[in-house]
């Protein structure tokens, strides 16, 4: 299990970017999904940073494009959230952005990124612990991506369960690699 975290940091190390001065642009950013609201109803801190970190890279001109990518169910609607708070919260022009409505799984993000939107060099936009994984699976896609991180929210509960989480999930994204096995939702 370290070792499978340790080959995800290792091939994505200096390809994750914090300061928006420091990360060269791209076309696209591919925006990974989360609800917009808490169970509670509130708004979730997790969504409006990567909003945020999205429109701070169209804002200073290293993005043109944004697809946002994410779950859509009945009722649900993810991308339509994304897309809603770029244009009325954030100012960014509708007309650049593209719904994803089929991004249930960080993989299948990046694979229809590829495959539906063509899209190979890409600044992937979420917190910095679940970038890694994206990024890992950017890489053996054959992508050329680079992480945008969002702001993270710490909070004690919530920084030890992403991380928790996190492992585990590079471990699993390591185990689909090399068995060449794509999820299914």
């Amino acid at each position: 299990m370290f070792l499978a975290n340790i080959w995800v940091f290792a091939v994505t190390n200096g390809k994750t970017y914090t300061k928006i001065s420091k990360i060269p642009p791209r076309e696209t950013a591919l925006v990974l999904g989360t609800s917009p609201r808490m169970k509670s109803g509130v708004s979730n801190p997790y969504f409006t940073a990567r909003m945020d970190a999205t429109a701070l890279l169209y804002h200073h001109g290293k993005i043109k494009k944004i697809i946002v990518s994410g779950e859509k169910s009945k009722g649900y609607d993810e991308p339509a959230a994304m897309k809603n708070y770029l244009i009325y919260q954030e100012g960014v022009p509708e007309n650049i952005i593209t719904e994803d409505p089929k991004g249930y799984k960080t993989q299948t993000s990046i694979k229809n990124c590829m495959e539906i939107y063509h899209q190979k060099e890409v600044i992937i936009v979420s917190q910095g612990f679940h970038n890694l994984r994206a990024l890992f699976y950017a890489r053996n896609s054959g992508m050329n991506a680079l992480g945008f991180d969002a702001q993270d929210v710490l909070t004690n509960n919530s920084y030890y369960r992403n991380q928790s989480r996190e492992f585990i999930a590079r471990v699993v994204a390591v185990i689909y690699y090399l068995l060449n096995i794509e999820r299914k939702v």
